[in-house]
């Protein structure tokens, strides 16, 4: 049976460099296309972490060179790798439905998200991005922009944002719209460009949203019937790189639960993916963790880790 799914696209399928990406991105679109054909509506969402660093840092550098006015801020720079990442996926995606003779538009959609200016995150920045700086550099930047500047793995200091939870998808009707009309959707890019909303308008926030939360709300927000969140791996193991180390076909919303509490999973890699699942799993739909070559297959409940309510 069709379903409507929201695909959580990782790192592993994007490239560091524009050039690698656009070559990798080919062979990232045909599980893509693979599920279109089955008859799909697929809507997808992708991380941005190597792409907006890299804008991030070389608009930095031309500033500090005197190259450029100024630097560019961190919700613009968000934007930027939206679109040009949306590009790539938007053009491969569209090059191998065409060579299956599948008539399909792709649409990529600058997305805004928006976060409560109150979440805890805003009060201890957390994720790094950008430029390192040496100490003395990094405190007058510190002094200038009001930045929060720590020591990161002893290469330097570097800015440091929040990454708050994401509240709602500003252009989730658009989205919703595009996809009734029979398109396929390339949204939150990146987790979305962090937004508040401040007497009745919404203003860009340096913060970096986590792309699987961002996709688990939008896949709550447009009422699909899947969350497909792409790694690595074939499925969530606990006890991992241990003797009982153990592959799961399926988590309940509690085993989930329990397995986060009891440290099974790495913060920064399984941690958040399964978390986002379990955030769409109470929601009444269905999580799936899987690899990417083994997307079509996760569908149809051959692979991956299923998480349900």
């Amino acid at each position: 049976m069709a379903k409507r799914i929201v695909i959580a696209l990782g790192g592993n399928a994007l490239g560091k460099t524009p050039y690698e990406q656009l070559k990798l991105v080919e062979e990232t679109a045909k599980p893509i296309v693979d599920l279109i054909a089955q008859g799909n509506q697929v809507v997808i969402a992708h991380g941005n972490g190597p792409q907006v660093g890299m804008i991030n840092l070389g608009l930095s550098t031309a500033a500090e060179a005197g190259a450029i006015k100024s630097d560019m801020p961190f919700p613009e720079c968000g934007a930027m790798s939206q679109g040009y990442i949306g590009y790539h996926l938007q053009n491969a995606i569209g090059n191998e439905l065409a060579a299956r003779g599948i008539r399909k538009d792709v649409a990529t959609v600058v997305t805004q998200v928006l976060v409560d200016e109150a979440d805890p995150a805003f009060r201890h920045p957390t994720k790094p991005i950008g430029a390192f700086y040496d100490k003395d550099t990094a405190e007058r930047i510190a002094a200038e922009k009001g930045y929060t500047m720590v020591e990161d793995a002893g290469r330097g200091y570097r800015q440091v944002v929040p990454s708050p939870k994401p509240v709602d998808v500003i252009e989730k009707n658009m989205v919703n719209a595009l996809v009734d009309q029979g398109f396929v959707v390339i949204t939150v890019g990146g987790g979305g460009i962090p937004v508040i909303r401040k007497e009745g308008k919404l203003i860009g926030t340096p913060a970096v949203i986590d792309k699987d939360f961002a996709s688990a709300k939008l896949a709550e927000l447009v009422h699909a019937d899947a969350l497909v969140i792409l790694t690595a791996v074939d499925r969530v193991c606990v006890n991992w790189g241990k003797p009982d180390q153990k592959a799961l076909d399926s988590m309940t919303v509690e085993e989930a639960e329990r397995y986060c509490a009891e440290g099974h999973f790495a913060p920064g890699s399984m941690l958040p993916k399964v978390k986002a699942a379990i955030s769409f799993a109470q929601t009444g739909g269905e999580a799936i963790i899987a690899s990417l070559e083994n997307a079509g297959k996760a569908v149809r409940g051959e692979s991956g880790t299923v998480v349900r309510k």
